[in-house]
């Protein structure tokens, strides 16, 4: 995802919310203020999960987007966390709206940084990564904001079809690790 200037966070941040008057956006401290009221606000990351789900067959399942950003790109199941809601709650939510599925049990994996394009600004967000694993998949079916899922094989997928870059940095450590461990167990 390319930089933006007109959709980055901070040219959104001019004037105060509590106030009105005019501020200012410091790109050092991330922060706007403002010299009237004294209202501080850090420009902090926003938290979203994503899960990682295998088969037994080792495909991972991905979801085709069915909503912009990026409607019709593969992502992996997941989503924003609510405010008061932990990674796992919002995991478990997040699946349980998507694909119908309660995974019997996620571990963490790796967070990483990404660029959410949303309503015309960028939202700045941590995506932590869980493997999940699920011993039943007869009663999924794809709902909330997918348009479907699949399982493709590590081998097989092709990184410049997911929207996000977040992903595609998260499926290439995948299949870095997968190449890896071949690597040390050929003679």
């Amino acid at each position: 995802m390319s930089f933006n200037r007109e959709t980055d966070p901070t040219v959104h941040y001019r004037f105060c919310p509590r106030c009105a008057s005019p501020g200012s956006f410091d790109n050092t401290s991330h922060s706007f203020r403002c010299p009237g009221c004294g209202f501080h606000f850090y420009l902090n990351s926003a938290a979203a999960v994503s899960a990682l789900i295998f088969n037994g067959n080792g495909e991972l399942l991905v979801v085709t987007r069915g909503v912009d950003p990026s409607r019709g790109k593969l992502d992996l199941p997941g989503g924003f966390v609510d405010p008061g809601e932990s990674l796992e709650a919002a995991l478990l939510r997040e699946i349980g709206e998507e694909l119908h599925l309660t995974p019997d049990s996620c571990r963490y994996y790796a967070s990483f940084a990404n660029r959410y394009p949303f309503t015309g600004t960028v939202v700045y967000t941590t995506d932590c990564v869980f493997r999940c694993s699920v011993a039943d998949f007869t009663g999924m079916m794809h709902g909330d904001d997918i348009a479907g899922i699949e399982f493709i094989k590590l081998e097989e997928i092709d990184i410049a079809a997911f929207a996000f870059e977040s992903v595609r940095n998260i499926l290439s450590r995948l299949i870095d690790e997968r190449k890896n461990v071949r690597q040390s167990i050929v003679p």
